[in-house]
């Protein structure tokens, strides 16, 4: 059974592993997609802040996961064609655009699961860069401070 999920897999947090390991649990081969800079650009204002290959080696060290492949357009149905998925593996937050409802069409004909993983709401990518930023504003008004006096 091959068990397959996609993201962007930027700055690896505790919620990629939730996700990775819960996939372990539903197969025998975890197979992750990782958006480029372009796909990634396509749907978030920001490219991510690793390079591509940089977090696909890091997925590729995780012992939960078998297989790492990349993806260049906004769409799953190649993947899960190319890899035969038994099983995709999403976020709640999936929505109704036509690259998620054209995968989803794709494994229901095919017999295949689609499931849909609660938000894990510890960390986020995003939220790590926002934390980041805010640090160095903190930082920097310290050291005008100090600078001035």
């Amino acid at each position: 059974m091959i068990v397959y999920t996609v993201g962007t897999f930027d700055l690896l947090h505790v919620g990629h592993l939730a996700l990775l390991e819960y996939c372990g649990t539903l197969g025998g081969v975890v197979a992750v997609g990782v958006a480029s800079d372009r796909v990634v650009n396509s749907y978030k204002p920001n490219v991510p802040v690793i390079p591509l290959d940089q977090r696909m080696e890091m997925l590729r060290a995780l012992s939960c996961v078998d297989f790492v492949r990349p993806y260049y357009e906004l769409e799953y149905v190649s993947g899960c064609r190319d890899l035969d998925v038994d099983i995709f593996v999403v976020g709640e937050d999936w929505g109704e655009k036509s690259h998620n409802t054209d995968v989803e069409a794709y494994l229901l004909r095919n017999g295949k699961k689609i499931i849909k993983v609660p938000y894990n709401a510890r960390t986020s990518s995003t939220r790590i860069k926002e934390n980041t930023i805010a640090q160095s504003h903190v930082k920097n008004q310290i050291e005008q401070v100090v600078e001035y006096h």
